[in-house]
């Protein structure tokens, strides 16, 4: 009966380290195994480099459309590229015309 009472009693005062040392270890295998853990690290850096490589993409189309907007400035506007969007969009191309696009 007294080692019943013993065993009782060491179970309750192990009962709060253990319950600790389970949080603890959870929180760690989380912080290395998780998705922003450390073994994650690598993914992070991968797919860091691919966006730098669609932002350099996306800045090179920006230049373009930026450069295409001071042609179509009401001010000073580029009287052939003007024209080329207006026959295109509105289908005024006479039959007898050649149209030779150009990249």
């Amino acid at each position: 009966m007294k080692s019943a009472k013993n065993l009782l009693a060491l179970l309750r005062g192990a009962a709060g380290p253990a319950f600790a040392l389970a949080i603890i270890s959870f929180f760690g295998g989380y912080a290395l195994f998780g998705s922003n853990g450390v073994l994650a690290w690598g993914e992070y850096s991968q797919r860091h480099a691919e966006r730098k490589v669609q932002l350099v993409a996306i800045e090179k189309q920006r230049a373009v459309l930026a450069h295409r907007v001071e042609l179509l400035d009401p001010q000073s506007a580029d009287l052939d590229l003007a024209d080329e969007l207006a026959r295109r969009d509105l289908g005024l191309v006479q039959p007898d015309e050649v149209i030779i696009p150009m990249n």
